[in-house]
């Protein structure tokens, strides 16, 4: 018999507003996937491993080293599945990985914020992080969205100190 939680989901999302940066600036950041060590507090490695730049179907591998008593590498493999340059959203899927997913798939999006006026000069953005996952062995659902949320305001503080 099948435990009661097959089939079942998490869903979840985070945003945050981006300050000084206008949203074709953030998208050109969201959409260099394999350049994700750069702006990610996580990740020390991102590197493309098949595919095309900017085309569904790029495969990119993402590491991080944490240090406990001995190093241990947290390593996943992610496919872009979508790309809409002109929505300013894409979409992509964790596929072989030793952190635990059996099934993630994501969709960023930036958008511009109106504030109502012209002070800003149209320098703030949002972007938004959502996810369908599969419950992750040893993390509940809120660890997993507080670490989207993290890794989410960590990219917009590098980006209002770096765009």
């Amino acid at each position: 018999m099948e435990p009661e939680t097959a089939g079942f989901k998490w869903e979840g999302k985070q945003a945050t507003q981006v300050n000084g940066v206008t949203a074709e600036q953030a998208w050109l950041v969201v959409s260099d996937f394999c350049n994700l060590h750069k702006w990610f507090p996580t990740v020390d490695t991102c590197r493309k491993v098949e595919g095309t730049d900017g085309q569904t179907g790029l495969v990119r591998y993402c590491a991080s080293t944490t240090t406990k008593e001995e190093e241990e590498t947290k390593w996943a493999k992610e496919r872009l599945v979508e790309i809409d340059p002109i929505g300013r959203c894409l979409s992509y899927e964790v596929l072989e990985n030793n952190v635990g997913f059996r099934s993630y798939v994501a969709t960023v999006k930036v958008m511009k914020v109106d504030v109502g006026d012209e002070s800003d000069g149209g320098k703030v953005c949002r972007i938004e992080w959502s996810f369908v996952s599969d419950p992750v062995d040893g993390w509940k659902k809120e660890d997993l969205e507080a670490y989207v949320g993290f890794c989410l305001k960590h990219m917009a503080n590098k980006m209002e100190m770096n765009l």
